[in-house]
């Protein structure tokens, strides 16, 4: 079943950010955009170069008014532990959420049960707390925090002008098409 126009889950959580723990809920993927992006495990290898990759972009999604919850089913303390220790993580400024009970990574579909790890999923959140991206990919392909930026774009944008709809590898300002009757087959 697709999550897409789904409400988020409930749930609530532990994350290390800027140095504190702190309690996350659903509450908190609503009344502003966000990326929920789950990655399979601390201390390990595609995962760090992702998360740097959106910490050199967080200020970018900040600036669209998106906030990034990063999860893994590791715990908090762990996330913590791998902050304080590599260089990658430590640039991070975005929530690292624990997820040992397996919650979050069921509610969104993402959870290896035979693991107890985490695929890696990337979930884009409207303001209403409805899933409107979802992008699961195997364990050792990476991810691109600028095209994820695209998509961020591209989901406000279509968000915004109810009846527009944004082509392939549409960027920000690029023409948008309105779906009718006179399109049909020209394209």
């Amino acid at each position: 079943m697709s999550l897409i126009n789904t409400p988020v889950q409930p749930f609530q959580a532990t994350a290390f950010k800027a140095g504190k723990f702190i309690q996350v809920s659903d509450a908190d993927l609503r009344g502003k955009w966000s990326v929920v992006f789950f990655y399979p495990a601390d201390f390990t290898f595609v995962c760090p170069t992702e998360l740097e990759d959106l910490a050199n972009n967080y200020a970018t999604f900040q600036g669209l008014g998106v906030e990034i919850f990063a999860v893994s089913t590791d715990t908090h303390f762990a996330h913590k532990a791998w902050h304080d220790t590599s260089p990658a993580i430590g640039k991070i400024n975005y929530a690292l959420v624990g997820d040992p009970t397996h919650t979050l990574s069921r509610n969104f579909g993402v959870l290896i049960e035979e693991a107890g790890l985490a695929d890696r999923g990337t979930f884009v959140v409207d303001p209403d707390g409805k899933i409107q991206v979802v992008e699961i990919t195997a364990g050792g392909i990476g991810r691109d925090a600028l095209e994820l930026l695209r998509k961020v774009k591209a989901a406000q944008y279509v968000h915004n002008h109810p009846g527009e709809v944004c082509p392939a590898k549409w960027q920000e300002g690029e023409a948008t098409l309105a779906p009718s009757l006179d399109l049909v087959g020209k394209i």
